[in-house]
């Protein structure tokens, strides 16, 4: 079916509200709201009814169509099956070049997020992000990327407490991803950004077990892993010249006699000690590791990506992902990235009071918040406070709400969504002029 847009209302036939008419073999998306402003969110939900009606392939054709549009048109729709076809229109050179680096981008990140566990382990998430990454920066010398993956026995040995406790009841065994990309040729270049993601494969709960209903998404539980692996490769791929740092704290919370229980304290490397009250809140402990390797680093900034809290979902929905951070400025830079890149973030508030609701009789510190009424995303960032020297400036945790759907919308399909990777690829081309 061709698919044109179209600036013009529909006839009063069609209803007030319509947006999409048919006229013989084609469908006109109506994309102006009354005012006269065009809507691309309309070209998104036109996507996704044409797919609601059974429509597989289509063609788009006409002069309005731009690379912002046909994004808009690709991300309605795509379903996890792939079973469509979108042909696009001739678009100049940099626009074709713009659009493909994002459905490439965005792809990656969907597929890897809607595999099956039994897939993506640990290990094999690592190693999907160095493919994925080595590829984006095959213009670059040889020598422009160097990694490790830690794993295993290893992880323990090494010092990485967080992630060997969360991953050491699976079969399949934790791993860490550590990725340079240092396009400078200088190995003493300092880092612009360090990027530490969540990349729990597969979550159930541990001995703090998780109901069926609340565990059958949570092969997407990688979810911050996979936002931070796309958007550093859509930014290298856009030109990105300055070093960024990737850590990928992956791992299955599973229960078996090996798998770690209520009551254990972990004492991470830079002397923190947490005491475990709950092993569903796994992705914190993980993630600590990586943000003290992070801050080894002395990067400008450090963006933590996670599906972290059951909180963030609850206050904002499927729709937005969460920020939060007490450095207004650098939240305001997102916001930017965000509003170029019509994807939406919403603040959550984080401050020196939360830090002082996690506490323990125990350790340090707990993995929950310890007050009668917690706000539970505000205490998982402070949980992760405790693991960023200066946490008040230059870093930001983003608690992925908005990363997977267990049921469609009028925007989006079944499954991951993808959202966040072009704002934050802005965000780090934007800090590296």
């Amino acid at each position: 079916m061709q698919v044109v847009l179209s600036l013009q209302a529909p006839s009063d036939l069609w209803g007030e509200n319509s947006f999409l008419t048919f006229q013989q073999d084609q469908a006109v998306v109506h994309c102006a709201k009354k005012s006269g402003i065009f809507d691309r969110t309309l070209v998104q939900k036109a996507a996704r009814k044409l797919r609601g009606l059974g429509i597989k392939s289509v063609e788009l054709v006409g002069s309005l169509w731009n690379a912002e549009n046909c994004w808009a048109f690709y991300q309605g729709f795509y379903t996890a099956k792939q079973d469509f076809t979108v042909e696009f229109p001739e678009l100049d050179e940099i626009e074709t070049e713009i659009l493909l680096n994002r459905i490439e981008c965005g792809d990656f990140v969907r597929e890897i997020i809607n595999l099956p566990a039994d897939v993506l382990t640990p290990e094999a998430l690592a190693n999907r992000a160095v493919q994925f990454i080595e590829k984006q920066a095959a213009g670059w010398e040889d020598g422009v990327l160097s990694y490790q993956i830690i794993k295993g026995k290893s992880l323990q040995d090494q010092g990485y407490q967080g992630i060997w406790t969360v991953g050491k009841g699976s079969v399949n065994p934790p791993a860490l991803l550590q990725l340079d990309f240092n396009p400078t040729g200088d190995e003493n270049a300092p880092v612009l950004a360090c990027l530490v993601g969540k990349g729990i494969t597969f979550d159930t709960g541990g001995y703090s077990l998780k109901p069926s209903n609340s565990m059958d998404s949570m092969k997407s539980d990688m979810g911050g892993a996979a936002l931070l692996i796309g958007a550093l490769g859509a930014a290298i791929s856009q030109g990105l010249t300055a070093r960024v740092k990737l850590y990928l704290c992956c791992a299955e919370n599973m229960v078996s006699s090996q798998a770690f229980k209520l009551g254990d304290v972990i004492t991470y490397r830079n002397g923190v000690t947490v005491e475990v009250m709950n092993t569903d809140a796994e992705g914190r402990l993980v993630l600590a590791d990586g943000l003290i390797d992070a801050v080894a680093q002395k990067p400008q900034f450090i963006i933590d990506a996670a599906t972290l809290t059951g909180a963030a979902k609850v206050a904002v929905g499927n729709d937005y992902h969460s920020v939060l951070s007490m450095d207004d400025q650098l939240v305001a830079d997102l916001f930017t990235a965000a509003q170029n890149e019509h994807e939406p973030f919403w603040r959550l508030p984080f401050d020196e009071l939360h830090r002082g609701q996690i506490s323990s009789s125990f350790a340090d510190i707990s993995n929950t918040g310890s007050v009668a009424v917690s706000a539970g995303a505000s205490t998982a960032t402070a949980f992760l406070s405790y693991f960023v020297e200066n946490y008040q400036q230059n870093w930001l945790h983003i608690d992925c709400s908005a990363t997977y759907r267990k049921s469609p919308n009028e925007l989006w399909a079944t499954g991951a969504t993808g959202l966040g990777v072009q704002t934050l690829a802005n965000f780090l081309l934007n800090k590296n002029t």
